[in-house]
């Protein structure tokens, strides 16, 4: 089943949340462009995607003017391809009420449909799968413990997004379990 055009997804969630991976997958399954924000932060910075950054939370390419910029970065990419007439995935956590608010206004001003996909997981499934992580030279985030710890205390949980443009997900299940729900859902809104 086609998802409707055009429409944004965002796929959100703290650190380790399985966004990404999940993300891809759907990309993948549908045929649609997939922004991984820590791709792009990594690239208006200038550095290699899979170099890794020792930054503390909102310090080096993470300081809340660089995330600003990865964010409308974000946002330019989708415009883009909903100018070509495309849906698009947006992969970032979007954990502030601030940066939903501008994907939002963006779908608004483009008339185009959106879908925000909060992916959740335990903190032992979390935890687990940042000690895999630092074991991959090909993993791009520089997230670890300690800021997966800063970024759930500021955690803004998404209650002004409409119901039917908002799908939670726990991530802890099969991916094809995933995708199923995910290309299933009635929540797949067109503009409103």
């Amino acid at each position: 089943m086609p998802v409707p055009e055009p429409t944004l997804f965002v796929f959100m969630g703290l650190i380790a949340s399985g966004k990404s991976t999940l993300a891809q997958a759907f990309g993948a399954s549908q045929g649609l462009p997939v922004y991984n924000s820590d791709v792009v932060r990594k690239h208006l910075a200038g550095v290699q995607a899979g170099s890794k950054s020792s930054a503390p939370f909102a310090g080096g390419i993470y300081t809340p003017e660089f995330s600003r910029r990865t964010y409308q970065e974000l946002l330019r990419l989708a415009a883009e391809e909903r100018g070509r007439g495309r849906s698009v995935i947006l992969d970032a956590s979007y954990y502030k009420k601030e940066e939903r608010r501008h994907v939002v206004d963006f779908c608004h001003d483009q008339k185009c449909g959106y879908l925000f996909i909060l992916c959740q997981v335990s903190e032992q499934e979390t935890r687990r799968r940042l000690a895999l992580r630092s074991q991959d030279p090909q993993a791009v985030s520089d997230g670890n413990w300690d800021i997966y710890l800063q970024q759930q205390e500021r955690f803004q949980y998404p209650h002004e997004i409409d119901p039917v443009h908002f799908l939670e997900i726990a991530t802890d299940k099969p991916i094809n379990e995933l995708l199923t729900l995910l290309v299933r859902s009635s929540k797949f809104a067109p503009f409103s």
